[in-house]
Order: C-alpha cells, then sequence, then structure tokens
C-alpha cells in the first residue's frame, strides 16, 4: 500500500532491478521544477528528491539509512532513508482526507457565522453614523457660534503642534472618540494631555486607506469614517506541531486548497532548515510558515486567544505525530485548537497501551491500566481517548471522537474539540472499569463510574448524576472460575462519528489513485469502521444534545450526543474462544451466523482480522460455543482436564441455559427467507429450557455480509521490519 522511491506497488516493496530499470535521474537547483528521483545541487550539497502525494522532498546526502537486519547479513543494499518512511503514507493519505471532510464543512460555516457577524457589524456602523451625523451637525453649528475668536485661534495652534500637516484636513464627520473638538469645555481645550491623546487618534484614523467624495466639484478627503470594511477573509489554519521534514505540511499545502496558512514547527533547527529547503523547492513560500521551539512552548502561545465568536486566532487543525506518546503534548493541543476544531494524534507505543509489559507506564501516561487479551487494541484505543478527555475536561473542553483507528504498529485518532462545561459533566458517565478474565476464559464486564440520569423538570429535562454501584461481579469469573482483573478507567463512549465516516467515504471517488496510493486501504478500513457503530441505535447515538457551543451544532453531518455511551465495547476472535475449549475453530460466517440466528447484532472489527463485535452477553457466547462443540465439532477425550478454563465452561449444561436476546429491533432474514420478529429486552435465564432456549443454528449464508465489492480491510505487512523504524538523529 505504501509508495517508495522508485516504485508505487501497493506492498511498498523495492528492488534492485526496478531501480536499474528507471530512466537516468534529471539534475537543477532549489528552483527547478521537482520531479520524483531529481538531483538537486544547492549550496555545494546535492539531494535526492522523494515524491509522495503532490509534494516533494530533499532527502540530504548524509541522512541515515535503514538496512533490513537480516539482508544486512547478505551485504544488501539499505533499503530507504529513515528520513522518509513509505510505511506512514496510509496515515497522511487518512489524514488529509479526514481533514478535507472536516475542513470543507467548518470553512462553511465560518463563512456563514463570519458573513452574519460582518453584516451586524456594518448595519451597527451606519446606525452609529448617522446618530454622530445628526448631532454632529446640529452641536457645531451652536458651538461655533458662540466660540470667541480668539479661542478658536488657541485651539487651531494647540492641534497643529500634535496632528501633522496631512492630517489637517477638514471633516464633516468626525471619528469615534470620548468628545470631539467642538463639544469640549473650555479647559479640556487647554490640557495638552488630551490633545495629544486625540493628535494620536486621528494619525491612526488618517494612516486608515481614505475614500474620497465629490462635493461642488471637489474632492475631499475623509479620515475613513465613511469607510466601508471588506468582507472578512475566511481563514483555515492547520499546524504540524513535530514537522520533521514537513512532509505532511508539503503535502496539506498541495492537496487542501481551503487552507489558507500551515505552520510547520520542529525542536531542531537543522530540520527546520531542511523544511524551508522543503518549502522553497516546492514554490510553497507564502503558504507555510516555519517555527524552530518546543511544540508545547508554540501552541501555549494561542491559549485563550479565542477571539470573536470563537473564530479568533487559534489553529483549527492540530496535528501531533510523535515518536512514542502524544501524551506530554496533549495539554497545550486542546486549548490551541479553536472550538469546533480538529486534534488528530498519532501514538506509536503499543508496547505501552496495548499491553501489560509496562502497566505502570501506562497508568503513568494515559491514566488507566490495559488489558491482557486480543482485545487489547481496543483497549489501547480507549486508554489514548480516555488521556485526550481527562485532559480537556480540567478546561471544559469536551472532545467528540470523529475516528478511532487501531493501525499496523501505532494508534490515530481524530477527534472534535467543544468548549463546552456543559458537555465535560457527561465524562464520568462515558468513563468505565473494565473487569476481565484476562488469565481464563477472556470475559469482561464493564462498569461506569458515574450515572447520569435523565430527571423530568418543571420546563425541560436535566441529568442528575450519581456515583455508580459496585462491583457488578464477583471476584472469580462466572463461567470459569478464574480471577478477575481491573483494567481502565478508560473511555466508553463511541469510538467514531458514522456520519462523518460517511462523509469521508463519500469524497473517496474524487480522490486520484496515482496520488493516494493507499485508496484501496482506506476504503476497506472506514467500511469495517462504520459496521462497528451498527450495534448502536441510532436515537441513542445521534440524540439531540443539550449542551450548546459557538461551532459544534453546524456542521452538515449528524454530531455524536455527549450521553451516547458504547455499552457492548471490544470484540472476540473465533480461534481464541476456540482455543479455551480446545476445540475446532468455527470460521467467522459459522459464528456470525449463530449469533444472528440467535438474534443477536454481529459485525466485523477494524483492529483485528477474524474479529466480531456483538452485542451478545458472554454466556450467550459461551452457550453457542458450546454448541458448536456438540453439533460440529466433539471434544477428543481427555482434552480438556480439571483446573483449566474450558473445563468449568463445558461443564455447564447445554440444556439448563437458555439464551433471550437483550434487542428489540428485527434481526436478519433467517435461512428460509423470513425476517425474524422482534425480541424482548432480557437477561441469561437459568429456568427451563423449553421456555427461552432458542435452536442455535450456524448459518453461514446469515453470517456473510454481501459485498458490492472486493475490499482491503486489514493490512498485511508487506515486507520485513514493517514499522515505524529508527528515530532520525
Amino acid at each position: 500500500m505504501s509508495e517508495t522511491v522508485t516504485d508505487s506497488t501497493k506492498d511498498g516493496s523495492e528492488t534492485i532491478s526496478e531501480q536499474e530499470s528507471l530512466p537516468a535521474p534529471s539534475q537543477g537547483d532549489i528552483g527547478t521544477k521537482p520531479a520524483a528521483g531529481q538531483i538537486i545541487t544547492h549550496q555545494g550539497k546535492t539531494f535526492t528528491t522523494v515524491n509522495e502525494g503532490l509534494a516533494y522532498i530533499l532527502i540530504p546526502p548524509d541522512a541515515p539509512l535503514l538496512t533490513d537486519p537480516k539482508a544486512q547479513l547478505e551485504d544488501a543494499p539499505p533499503s530507504q532513508s529513515v528520513f522518509y518512511n513509505p510505511i506512514q503514507q496510509y496515515n497522511r493519505d487518512l489524514t488529509i482526507l479526514a481533514i478535507r471532510a472536516f475542513g470543507e464543512d467548518f470553512v462553511d460555516i465560518k463563512r456563514t457565522r463570519l458573513g452574519k457577524q460582518w453584516k451586524q457589524r456594518q448595519q451597527k456602523m451606519e446606525r452609529k453614523k448617522k446618530k454622530q451625523d445628526s448631532a454632529v451637525g446640529a452641536d457645531s453649528v451652536s458651538r461655533s457660534n458662540e466660540m470667541p475668536a480668539s479661542k478658536r485661534r488657541r485651539v487651531d495652534d494647540a492641534m497643529s503642534e500634535h496632528v501633522p500637516a496631512a492630517s489637517k484636513v477638514e471633516t464633516d464627520v468626525t471619528r469615534t472618540a470620548p468628545k470631539t473638538l467642538d463639544a469640549l469645555d473650555e479647559d479640556e481645550l487647554m490640557d495638552e494631555d488630551f490633545l495629544a491623546c486625540e493628535s494620536s487618534a486621528i494619525q491612526s484614523v488618517a494612516a486608515v486607506p481614505a475614500e474620497t467624495s465629490e462635493q461642488g466639484g471637489e474632492k475631499k478627503e475623509l479620515l475613513g469614517t465613511n469607510k466601508k470594511e471588506s468582507e472578512p477573509t475566511i481563514t483555515f489554519t492547520i499546524l504540524d506541531a513535530l514537522s520533521a521534514t514537513g512532509l505532511r505540511a508539503l503535502r496539506y499545502a498541495k492537496e487542501l486548497e481551503f487552507t489558507t496558512s500551515i505552520t510547520a514547527n520542529d525542536l531542531s533547527a537543522k530540520a527546520v532548515q531542511s523544511i524551508e529547503l522543503n518549502i522553497k523547492h516546492n514554490g510553497l513560500e507564502g503558504k507555510i510558515k516555519t517555527a524552530t521551539g518546543n511544540a508545547n512552548a508554540h501552541m501555549y502561545q494561542f491559549v485563550g486567544q479565542e477571539g470573536r465568536g470563537g473564530l479568533g486566532h487559534q489553529y483549527d487543525v492540530i496535528d501531533i505525530d510523535p515518536y512514542g506518546t502524544a501524551v506530554p503534548f496533549l495539554d497545550a493541543a486542546v486549548q490551541a485548537v479553536t472550538d469546533g476544531g480538529l486534534l488528530c494524534v498519532t501514538c506509536t507505543d503499543t508496547a505501552v497501551f496495548n499491553s501489560m509489559g509496562y502497566l505502570e507506564k501506562t497508568f503513568s501516561l494515559y491514566g488507566g491500566l490495559p488489558v491482557k487479551g486480543e482485545h487489547c487494541h481496543e483497549v489501547g484505543l480507549r486508554l489514548i481517548l480516555h488521556a485526550i478527555t481527562t485532559t480537556a475536561a480540567k478546561y471544559g473542553i469536551s472532545i467528540e471522537p470523529l475516528l478511532s483507528l487501531s493501525i499496523d504498529y501505532y494508534a490515530r485518532v481524530f477527534v472534535r474539540i467543544r468548549k463546552s462545561p456543559l458537555e465535560v459533566k457527561f465524562l464520568g458517565s462515558k468513563t468505565a472499569i473494565v473487569y476481565g478474565c484476562d488469565h481464563g476464559c477472556g470475559a469482561w464486564t464493564q462498569q461506569p463510574i458515574v450515572r447520569a440520569t435523565e430527571q423530568e423538570g418543571r420546563k425541560s429535562k436535566f441529568y442528575k448524576y450519581s456515583a455508580a454501584q459496585g462491583p457488578p461481579i464477583s471476584p472469580l469469573c462466572e463461567h470459569c472460575g478464574s480471577k478477575m482483573h481491573i483494567s481502565g478507567p478508560m473511555y466508553s463512549g463511541p469510538l467514531h462519528n458514522p456520519a462523518f465516516i460517511e462523509r469521508m467515504l463519500a469524497l473517496m471517488p474524487d480522490l486520484d489513485p496515482k496520488v493516494y496510493k493507499t485508496l484501496d486501504r482506506m476504503e476497506g478500513m472506514l467500511e469495517t469502521a462504520q459496521e462497528e457503530m451498527e450495534l448502536f441505535e441510532k436515537d441513542a447515538l445521534f440524540a439531540k444534545s443539550a449542551a450548546k457551543s459557538e461551532m459544534s451544532d453546524e456542521h452538515s453531518y449528524a454530531r455524536l450526543s455527549e450521553t451516547a455511551v458504547d455499552h457492548h465495547p471490544f470484540y472476540v476472535v473465533t480461534s481464541t474462544l476456540a482455543r479455551i475449549i480446545h476445540c475446532q475453530a468455527p470460521s467467522i460466517a459459522q459464528l456470525r451466523g449463530a449469533l444472528r440466528h440467535a438474534g443477536y447484532k454481529a459485525v466485523r472489527s477494524h483492529a483485528k482480522p477474524g474479529s466480531i463485535k456483538t452485542d451478545a452477553p458472554w454466556s450467550a457466547i459461551w452457550h453457542i460455543m458450546r454448541e458448536w462443540v456438540r453439533q460440529k465439532a466433539p471434544l477428543r477425550e481427555g482434552a480438556l482436564k480439571q483446573g483449566m478454563p474450558g473445563f468449568q465452561i463445558m461443564q455447564q449444561s447445554t440444556a439448563e441455559i437458555g439464551v433471550k436476546p437483550n434487542r428489540s429491533a428485527p434481526v436478519p432474514n433467517d435461512a428460509n427467507g423470513e425476517e425474524s420478529g422482534a425480541k424482548e429486552d432480557g437477561e441469561i435465564s437459568t429456568k427451563s429450557a423449553e421456555s427461552v432456549k432458542p435452536e442455535i443454528k450456524f448459518d453461514e449464508q446469515l453470517g456473510r455480509d454481501k459485498e458490492k465489492k472486493r475490499l482491503v480491510r486489514y493490512q498485511m505487512n508487506p515486507r520485513a521490519n514493517w514499522g515505524p523504524m529508527t528515530r532520525a538523529k
């Protein structure tokens, strides 16, 4: 899927034979039109041009090279420079698509809001001008008749000392000021300090480009009082906080037409020099600015710079893509993004948030504990979102996850920032502790920290907040008897906004596959992420918000409700379920067919191949697996021994446990093509099987999803050592 210097194949591979087949590279200087593989000579140094998207970057001659350790033993040449990592093209392509989907809509909102403000301001200025005209006209006539000639000469002499000759013009309308000269008392006219202030004010007005009007054939200059302001310029600003070579900033400038200003910041002065060379080589001097320094220090400069109506001098988009964790940059970032703006965050320390190997570091960075199990990738996303939400909440800022993805060796989240203290109140109800049987069967139970209960008021509804009751489970797993362990706290709201994903998918047909080399994979992962949200009821997911924010309710796509909670987080993997009870694994279609036939929803998860997200409780899942063993895959004798987690699971009598679906929506068509009826809400029952036990049928046809076209849903590593590579020195 990744692009390389010499090849554009999907697997991102590069071979010596391909290099030899290319034509001889062209040569030129820094001002030469850029092209892939070009040799550039600048100030006695030779650079090689690398192309990605519509941007080009220069690889310095002394750039460190990455070599496959296995290939190095065979004396193979280095595969690529660490200054450019083609593996991350998917990250950059996806980010550009997300910013496009967000930014086009955000610019329209700005245009509408600023247009209204500009019109209101013009109307206010016209009313004020008319009022001043009438007041000044009547007052000046009476004052001029009463003022002696000697006093008028003293005023003229005093003004001549403070007002430049170019500013001594006769005006019909005075500038807005505490008082006009004609309205001053005699004592105030002799106050030199006041005259100095007045003269400086007149100079500042005179500095404004003045209009002219014709009266009696003569042109008379006006001091800017009648000047009509031009319509406001719509801005869209992006900060690439950790820019390195500036490739992201270059692509944003080239491929996002609505951007007006992009800042590329890096701590290294040498890196900033490289960025400036790349900007010049791409001819983007007027659109990209560089900054040298700590990213936090740069972002903190914009804290509190909201401006009028939340449309001030903060960044509309901030992109944080570091080596390792992004947590140290979150505090500054959430405050430097404008209300309704977009924050893009990458974390590559998967060994911290995706595993139990460094749980003390996970807690110190993300404020929660990870899990041991196949669903660790989704837990990692929720820990990252938890870190962002708790950081933002201190400042009355809430977030809305638009897209949260676990990709290869890193996590990438896109969240919309809202300055809304009312929404922050729901943070506790969207934060949960998870009890997991991570050393046994893998079952889990979610426990929210706060309960938000809707109450009927006299005039409107409101929410009452209370501490949740606990513990919800016993110390031992109810299914296998193993010890339960704690993970979290973590974010328990929706991971994505399906309306935003739909908007991204709608933009994809307009993208050029030659520019966006990872287009197929983007479409597959976005489709899979959108499927995950089918577990939610739309009425609850997009409920009308009780909180209002300057820039959050005017998007063309629906916003998530601040009360939405994911009651069915995480996913299961068929091979893992089969491993617990030591049986042959059912296919994904068979397990999904059984779940759907029993009245549950079952969809894919983007985070792992072979995964299933479902609203079925664990009792129903293990009941289906017991039926799988009974119907399709009998256990060999002695496969399970007493003390194993699977032994106790299989000891539970299938005849005594019934599954009663807990959803009210119609289920998909069954094998006979008839739509199953609506199901009542309920729980697992241990009463007689005859009244509640449904038939378990492993319907592969029902478990398969018909696709219009073949999608690349999961990335397969195209070569050895597929990862972030070494940090550039």
